[in-house]
């Protein structure tokens, strides 16, 4: 890089960061960016393609600001620019191909704040038709052709194909739009070659149209392979055959040859030059020997194939087994035999046959014959049979020595109910399959076949009337055999539903009377056992649980109490269903005894409260008479003055109320004072008397507390008034018509002068404030 250059850009790198010192120094809002593509956003091949990115910013100043574009195709970063102008942003595609096609955006950068537009779809279509060349156009059968495929113009992702009268023969990838390539053409003709291709990009794949043809002659090689087989007539089995392979028409070595000598898939024998092999002839099961001889040079093959036919001498023996099933311990006939041979060749008295394994075989007298005892477990058996030095193994004969029915037994599964169907079970041990038979009381019911392991026979069966039945099983699993077992005899006793139940109570009445005794008695038709149980209705557990062989039971409360008295019921069960009785509703009544005994109670009492009654009203009595004698000596007032009269005016009447009448000086109070009775006795309160009951209310007046006055006692002056109370022991409302008030006026009175000694108060209320 020159002088001149570096001052430039040393020039430039001032100017831009200066004028980012300035930009940072003003403010700017990023309103908007837009992508357009420019002239469509549909575009054929070739066309010259804008893309235009716009964006709208607010500044503060109205200045410059350096903006950062960055073009993006399907998220991917295609080019970035930074300038200095407020101008639209372009990028230009020029030539546009289909590999352009795909998802556009413009995101704008200013000081870190960034802005992206919405994305644009660009569509390119048409892709160039592929050219193709060949190094030749004539090449020997084998020889090597060089193929070139272009794409003019385009760019991208490329995929070649060449093909060869439309089949391919190379594939070719890369970011180059052209491809190379080399193969080999087989078979003396004719060949078009022609070649395609086809772009990738990262939503889809393009194809282009075929090339041009170009064709290429292709001159068979004279060499051809030369197959021999001795003998070329019948072939027998076991005959020695000679098989050679060779290349004819070789005109000088260096062409380079090889040979290969095969037996169908198996490679005999490989070599530069004629091939020999020796073998016996042996035949394959329903099939011809094939075999074939090729010859290779530079990567032609050319090959000659041959089959022939080998008789069989003699036919793969069988080995079988008399009779089809055999028992542990039983004698059995093994047959080992050809059934076929080649009279032309062998007799069939030149066949030897061998059982294995040989222990211990009694002799037959025939060939192929053997006697052989089962054995107790499984056992495998094979023969062999041998003539002309060829020897043939049959199959395995696998024998499996049967064991006979053993161990019987008989069950049932279910409870065995009158006129509904229960499960009987028979089950063995033995070989499988197994016949099993059912007889109930020596007749015959059904048969079952059971041919899985660990599996029961099954029966089902119905008895309609009462008593006891007899089953047995027979089971058989021999086909050739008369033998076979038997269980014992399982006696069945069928159970009847329970049915009419009655419930009995003795004593017959439902009354009773406490201390007695109480029999519940509850009877059922069926059988038995039964299982009875006594409940008192609205509980779940039952008083008694009895199970008998008969078909009643009893529940027995002695003695009964006044707590015995409800309803009562019973339930019966026998496994086959069960029944309840009605209720039956039990009331115990009090003893005689106890009856009596209130009564003596009860009159007792009554006396009592008659004692009482009259005790109270002799109180309440002694009471009246101290109040009126307490009465008779209540306060009586001084002589009246002219300037400051005190007037007392006492009403003694049992039927009215007295009152009282004070004036006092400076003040005219009017008092009422109404006192509850005093709380008598519960035997006087309940007493019932014509008369009215009276009652004293203490009224009580401040003294003065003038000097001028007439002096004052100390202590209080007690006024008493009587008060009617109603009969019924609650004081009657205030009669205001015939009640005195006592006056107490500002002026000064006087209160006489009474004597304690004389006057006593004990037994009058308590004064009231």
């Amino acid at each position: 890089m020159g002088l001149p250059q570096r001052l430039i850009l040393t020039l430039l790198s001032i100017y831009l960061y200066s004028a980012t010192v300035v930009n940072t120094q003003q403010e700017f809002k990023i309103q908007s960016v837009e992508l357009i593509i420019e002239p469509r956003n549909d575009v054929t091949a070739g066309t010259n393609v804008t893309l235009r990115c716009h964006a709208t910013v607010s500044t503060s100043t109205g200045k410059g600001l350096i903006r950062e574009y960055t073009i993006l195709k399907n998220d991917k970063i295609v080019y970035t620019k930074t300038i200095g102008s407020s101008e639209d942003f372009v990028y230009q595609l020029h030539n546009a191909r289909v590999f352009s096609t795909g998802l556009y955006q413009c995101k704008l950068d200013i000081q870190g704040d960034t802005k992206l537009s919405k994305a644009q779809r660009l569509n390119v279509q048409g892709l160039s038709q592929p050219v193709l060349h060949l190094n030749t156009n004539v090449v020997n059968e084998g020889e090597e052709v060089q193929a070139t495929c272009i794409a003019p113009g385009e760019i991208g992702s490329f995929i070649f194909f060449f093909f060869d009268n439309d089949e391919q023969i190379s594939r070719v990838e890369g970011l180059s739009n052209q491809a190379k390539t080399t193969f080999r053409l087989s078979g003396a003709d004719i060949h078009k070659i022609h070649c395609s291709y086809k772009i990738r990009t990262a939503e889809d794949t393009f194809p282009s149209t075929k090339s041009n043809n170009v064709t290429v002659s292709v001159k068979e090689l004279s060499i051809t392979p030369e197959l021999k087989i001795f003998p070329d007539s019948t072939i027998y089995e076991g005959d020695h055959l000679n098989i050679s392979c060779s290349a004819k028409n070789v005109h000088s070595s260096s062409e380079g040859y090889k040979l290969f000598l095969s037996q169908g898939t198996k490679l005999l024998r490989t070599g530069n030059s004629t091939i020999n092999h020796n073998m016996v002839a042996v035949p394959k099961a329903s099939e011809a020997l094939t075999f074939d001889c090729r010859v290779v040079v530079r990567n032609v093959e050319k090959y000659s194939e041959k089959k022939i036919s080998v008789v069989e001498l003699f036919s793969v023996p069988s080995l079988t087994m008399s009779p089809t099933e055999v028992f542990q311990g039983q004698i059995m006939t093994l047959t080992c035999n050809s059934d076929g041979f080649a009279s032309q060749r062998i007799n069939r008295e030149d066949l030897e046959y061998t059982l294995y394994p040989s222990k211990n075989l009694p002799s037959s007298g025939k060939p192929g014959v053997f006697n052989v005892k089962a054995l107790q477990n499984d056992f495998n058996y094979t023969c062999s049979a041998e003539a002309k030095g060829i020897k043939k193994d049959s199959k395995t004969l696998m024998i499996r020595p049967k064991v006979h029915v053993s161990a019987l037994k008989i069950s049932i599964e279910d409870k065995v109910i009158l006129k509904k169907s229960f499960t009987i079970l028979c089950q063995s041990n033995g070989s499988l399959p197994i016949n099993y038979t059912l007889f109930k009381d020596n007749v015959q019911v059904g048969t079952k076949v059971i041919r899985e392991q660990n599996r029961q026979a099954v029966f089902m069966d119905v008895i309609n009337e009462p008593g006891e039945r007899q089953y047995r099983c027979e089971a058989k699993n021999s086909l050739h055999s008369n033998k076979t077992g038997s269980s014992q005899h399982l006696s069945v006793n069928v159970i009847v539903p329970l049915s009419q139940m009655t419930l009995a109570v003795i004593p017959s009445s439902l009354k009773i009377s406490e201390g007695k005794e109480l029999n519940f008695i509850c009877s059922v038709n069926g059988t038995g056992p039964v299982t009875f149980k006594w409940y008192r209705t609205g509980s779940v557990v039952p008083l008694q649980t009895n199970t008998t062989t008969e078909t009643y039971s009893n529940l027995e409360i002695k003695p009964v109490s006044k707590n015995d008295s409800d309803e009562y019921y019973c339930e019966a069960s026998n496994g086959a269903n069960k029944v309840r009785s009605e209720n039956v509703n039990v009331q115990v009544f009090m003893a005689p005894w106890k009856k009596g005994l209130i009564v003596v109670a009860c009159l007792l009492l009554l006396l009592l409260l008659v004692l009482l009654l009259v005790a109270s009203m002799l109180n309440i009595k002694s009471k009246r008479d101290r109040r009126e004698a307490a009465a008779e000596l209540s306060v009586k007032p001084s002589s009246p003055k002219s300037d400051d009269p005190l007037t007392v005016n006492l009403t003694h009447d049992t039927d009215v109320y007295n009152a009282a009448t004070v004036k006092v000086d400076r003040a005219e109070v009017s008092v009422w004072s109404k006192r509850k009775p005093e709380t008598e006795s519960d035997d006087e309160i309940s007493e019932v008397s014509n008369e009215p009951n009276v009652e004293y209310t203490e009224v009580v007046h401040a003294r003065s507390t003038d000097p001028a006055r007439v002096p004052l006692r100390k202590g209080t002056d007690t006024v008493y008034s009587e008060l009617q109370n109603s009969p019924n022991g609650a004081a009657d409302p205030p009669d205001y018509g015939s009640v005195e008030y006592a006056e107490l006026n500002r002026e000064q009175f006087e209160i006489s002068q009474y004597d304690p000694q004389v006057h006593s108060y004990q037994d009058l209320p308590e004064p009231v404030d």
